[in-house]
């Protein structure tokens, strides 16, 4: 029986980790989100910068999140799904990217929002979700290409977090943390 399945037999909360890999803060804010929503939900939750993370022996289950650009994930979060696949393929795991501002009604085709090859290795290895969300122009742009973003973004499509959205999601992972499902 799975760490996850023992621990719920014995009555114990599960010990979830939230890896994230962020440039600028976005990402990271969506991972508290999630973590606040699994720790309401009565979880013991560890969220912290996916490059911070030394194993996984600890956990009953894990959130991997990625800010996206272009199609490619941060390296600490591509790192991190290398270095432990092995256990994630023995734990109930969910991913998630952020990314796209902007007006919705141009965002770009899907295969731009998540990295095809990261989604392909997170399914081989039984991820349990996948999911984009919106995400944010940086608060103070650092550089040409940063401004130039900000510029171009009109206010209200610079937060494309839809908060409600990540919250529901992170209950269903909470739910799923709490069925016989997650226990096999």
């Amino acid at each position: 029986m799975h760490r996850a399945g023992r621990r719920r037999r014995l009555g114990l909360i599960a010990h979830v980790l939230i890896a994230h890999a962020s440039k600028r803060g976005s990402t990271a804010e969506i991972a508290e989100a999630i973590a606040e929503v699994l720790r309401q939900a009565g979880h013991e939750v560890d969220c912290k910068p996916a490059e911070d993370v030394g194993d996984l022996a600890a956990c009953d289950a894990v959130v991997l999140g990625s800010a996206v650009y272009m199609k490619r994930w941060r390296g600490d979060a591509k790192h991190f799904l290398r270095k432990h696949g092995h256990e994630l393929s023995e734990l109930p795991f969910w991913v998630f990217s952020s990314g796209p501002v902007g007006d919705p009604s141009t965002t770009p085709d899907p295969a731009w929002l998540e990295p095809p090859r990261i989604i392909d290795r997170a399914q081989q290895l039984g991820v349990r979700d996948h999911v984009v969300f919106g995400g944010r122009v940086p608060a103070e742009p650092e550089g040409r290409i940063e401004r130039s973003m900000v510029e171009h973004t009109p206010a209200e499509y610079r937060d494309r977090r839809d908060w409600d959205e990540i919250r529901s999601w992170a209950q269903r992972i909470a739910s799923g943390l709490d069925s016989p499902v997650a226990a096999a």
